[in-house]
């Protein structure tokens, strides 16, 4: 399988620091923060990778990342969002080609994780799988409604609730096959009102498909994409790599 970091966009909630680089290249105590997306898809097994970017500083990651090959990866290439602002499905439509129609891992770019994923990614045949945290925060996020008759079942994914229908959130780490860009084309800029497209909207359309399945992330998990989580993040980094 193949791997695909979705590191675009302009980091605004993170200025004046994005106004230096990438948000996805800011220190996580120790390295980069896209570090720790590639080493997840590494540790799965996964190492054919595309980096998608975007914004004026894109032409960073080839300086700090170079080719790949100090992390293991045997084929690292890259792919240029021409709208920062599209939204992550938009984002993810570049991959097409890179696919070769084939299933795909996604991870955001600002997910760090120690989370073990190379056992549902083996296990996976058709369909979405999306991976769940329990959080404190979930109306940051999309948020599953589950069945009230079978909790294992995801009635809809909810994009950034006022009102949470549960305290699990969809973390940016998603498992899709080739049908995913067929749905991307479906998408409505305007889904939720932000004239982008939503990995939401995606995730909805497998699931009245019938083709979405999930699981609970096992271990560390935080998206640093906002100046609290970013601190968060490096916090919890620097202890483990003192322990």
């Amino acid at each position: 399988m193949k791997g695909v970091i979705l590191a675009g966009g302009l980091g605004t909630r993170l200025y004046p620091l994005t106004h230096a680089t990438n948000k996805h290249l800011l220190p996580v105590f120790d390295k980069p923060m896209i570090y720790y997306p590639i080493q997840t898809l590494v540790r799965a097994g996964i190492k054919d990778i595309l980096i998608v970017v975007s914004g004026p500083h894109s032409g960073h990651f080839i300086h700090v990342l170079k080719n790949g090959k100090d992390f293991g990866v045997n084929h690292l290439e890259y792919a240029y969002q021409e709208k920062p602002d599209g939204g992550i499905a938009d984002a993810l439509a570049l991959a097409e080609d890179f696919s070769d129609s084939q299933p795909i891992t996604v991870i955001l770019g600002d997910n760090t994780t120690d989370a073990d994923i190379s056992g549902a990614i083996s296990n996976f045949k058709e369909g979405a799988m999306v991976f769940l945290k329990k959080v404190p925060d979930a109306k940051r996020f999309g948020v599953p409604r589950f069945d009230p008759n079978d909790k294992t079942k995801i009635l809809e994914i909810i994009e950034k609730p006022k009102d949470p229908p549960s305290d699990y959130a969809v973390t940016g780490l998603y498992v899709y096959d080739n049908e995913v860009f067929n749905y991307i084309k479906k998408c409505d800029p305007n889904y939720i009102g932000r004239g982008e497209l939503e990995i939401t909207e995606v995730n909805n359309f497998y699931l009245k498909a019938n083709k979405l399945s999930w699981a609970e992330l096992d271990g560390y998990w935080l998206d640093a994409g906002t100046f609290d989580t970013l601190f968060a993040a490096n916090s919890h980094w620097a202890d483990k790599r003192k322990k």
